[in-house]
Order: C-alpha cells, then sequence, then structure tokens
C-alpha cells in the first residue's frame, strides 16, 4: 500500500474505533484504498494459510525449505542468542521450522510473537507448543502493530542478542519511502549487535507472479474481498459483496504486484461507524496491497540503509527468492 500522511493513531482508541477512522481516511483518497493490516481477522488469517498452500504461491515453500537448510548456520551467525521475535507469524511454522533445525541442547529461547490477529497469535502459538521440546521455549504474544509490539519487548528483554524474523516479503508491503521508514524504526529498537533476518520475493516473470496473486482456485480473490465482508461485519457497511471483483496487476515500473478490489456495477455504500456515504460507478477500484518484487542487491542496500550490516545471504534459486541475515551497528 502506498503510504500517505495517515490519521494518527491514539493509542486511547479502541481497535475497532481505529479500523473505523482509517476506514474512513483511505477509502476518502485518490485512489481510495484500504490498509492491507486490515486483512488478517480470523477469516482472512485462514484464507492466508491456505494461499501459502497452493501450488501457484511459492514463497512460503521457498522460505521454509531455506530456514530447515540453513537454520543451524542463521542461529550460529546470532550467538549468543537468548530472544527470538517473529514479526507477523502466521501460523508459526516458518518460526518452528528454525527453531528444530538450529536446537542446541540445553538452551532457553524466550519468544515474542507480534501481530494485530489474535488468531494468528494463537495458532502460531499452538505450533511452537507442538515442538520436540516446547519446556526450552517462553512465548509472549503481543497483540499490536509491529512498532508497539517490538517497544514492549524492548522493555522486557533478557540478557543475550536477539534475532528478529520479518519473512513471507512482508516488507514488500511498503513502499520504498515506506520501508525505509519501517526498518529505520525497527533499527531503533534494536541493540548494537541485535539481528534482523529479512525475507524478500525477488523479482520474476509476470506470467509467474501472476498466477500466484490471482490463482485459479480464486482463493487469493476470496482474501481480497474479505476485506469489505470485514467493514460489512464490524463497522456496519453495506458492501454487495457479489459485485466487487478481484484484480492482480504486475506494475513493472514499480516492481510491485498490486491488488484492487473492482466493483461490478454502480452501487452507493454506507459505512455507519465511519460516517461514510460513497457511491461506486462501474469499474471503480479499491487498491487494497502492494507486494513490491527485489533484486538481491537491492535488499542490501536497503537494510543498509537503516543502519545495519549485511551478514549473510541464503537464495532458493527455483522458485526465487532470498533470506537476507543483518546485523544492527
Amino acid at each position: 500500500m502506498r503510504p500517505f500522511v495517515a490519521p494518527v493513531s491514539d493509542a486511547g482508541r479502541s481497535a475497532l474505533q481505529q479500523f473505523a477512522t482509517d476506514v474512513e481516511y483511505y477509502l476518502a483518497l485518490t485512489p481510495r484504498q484500504l490498509p492491507s493490516r486490515y486483512f488478517y481477522d480470523a477469516l482472512g488469517s485462514a484464507l492466508f494459510e491456505a494461499i501459502c498452500q497452493l501450488p501457484w504461491y511459492g514463497i512460503t515453500r521457498a522460505e521454509r525449505d531455506l530456514l530447515a537448510r540453513r537454520g543451524q548456520e542463521i542461529l550460529a551467525h546470532a550467538e549468543p542468542v537468548s530472544t527470538l521475535v517473529e514479526l507477523g507469524p502466521g501460523s508459526g511454522e516458518k518460526l518452528a521450522t528454525l527453531i528444530e533445525a538450529g536446537r542446541v541442547p540445553g538452551r532457553r529461547l524466550t519468544v515474542h510473537l507480534i501481530d494485530v490477529s489474535p488468531a494468528a497469535l494463537g495458532l502460531a502459538s499452538r505450533t511452537l507448543a507442538a515442538l520436540d521440546a516446547p519446556e526450552s521455549i517462553d512465548v509472549v504474544t503481543h497483540q499490536a502493530a509491529y512498532e508497539a509490539g517490538l517497544e514492549a519487548v524492548a522493555r522486557r528483554r533478557g540478557t543475550g542478542r536477539m534475532l528478529t524474523l520479518f519473512l513471507g516479503s512482508n516488507i514488500g508491503n511498503f513502499d520504498p519511502p515506506g520501508a525505509d521508514a519501517f526498518l529505520r524504526n525497527l533499527r531503533a529498537a534494536l541493540a548494537a549487535g541485535d539481528t534482523l533476518l529479512v525475507g524478500t520475493d525477488l523479482v520474476k516473470p509476470e506470467a509467474q507472479l501472476m498466477m500466484a496473486y490471482d490463482d485459479p482456485l480464486g482463493v487469493t480473490a476470496a482474501f481480497n474481498r474479505n476485506l469489505l465482508v470485514r467493514i460489512n461485519r464490524e463497522l456496519g457497511a453495506d458492501f454487495d459483496i457479489g459485485e466487487f471483483h478481484h484484480r492482480a496487476v504486475w506494475n513493472a515500473p514499480e516492481s510491485r504486484v498490486e491488488m484492487h478490489l473492482v466493483a461490478g456495477s454502480r452501487q452507493h455504500v454506507r459505512i455507519p461507524a465511519s460516517s461514510l456515504d460513497i457511491v461506486f460507478d462501474a469499474g471503480d477500484t479499491i487498491w487494497t496491497e502492494s507486494s513490491y518484487k527485489y533484486r538481491p542487491g537491492e535488499v542490501v542496500r536497503m537494510l543498509e540503509r537503516a543502519g545495519f550490516r549485511w551478514v549473510e545471504r541464503w537464495v532458493d534459486d527455483v522458485y526465487g527468492f532470498a533470506l537476507t541475515l543483518v546485523e544492527a551497528v
């Protein structure tokens, strides 16, 4: 999602009030937008987990394979690591893969999971509890935005180094200035010597990208349209879900896949909780997500600008995915 000057977040607001405020703000922009972070209610989280199983969406499989094969190396570079933090853990399977691959007998880890979705936090916690030696892991969950969650982690961290994971090419949901700002904020929450592991999807042929974001089973379309289902349910809106269609496009000059919802007919939408009254004509769109794709050198430069030093990189050449490990300096 392209960042504009967002409304100020008020810590005193409830999550529902913030949702209503954000919907009011972003739907008033030109072009109309919705923040992609609101995809992940319980149904949205389940649909995303289904997307990760699709044969056309290789990000999760490529990343998990790299973590399984290189996990011991990754954790060795981060030693003496005592704290793991994952931003947006999803099902927790990738973090569990890393822990299993780099297991050291007798080592205890404190694991912090940060996500706005309680469903994702619950699922990831259960995944970690099912590991062979769950007694060696203390899991702490933070239902919060990434920045707030990292602040909470910083207040209670112990001795040893911290390894933070930002996987799934989630950094690609920020445009370049937004990614730079986010990474600078992330660096500010870390101590010198802490490490960061970032997963990035690499540039690949357009046809391959389109199959990943507009799959033949329509799971990604359901994931996209569920955002309107959520607005109807939580904010009292009256979107006609069947009259909005999923569209994915590859924007080559900007090196990003964009997801949009397209109105199939004219409709008048009311969103009482956001004090909005909007008319959509046929063909009008709502921009719901951008997913930037990278070349390996671009990833390193982006991380160095934020105050990190390159340590190592591992690449899945079959699908085109990279894990990059950097150290806070």
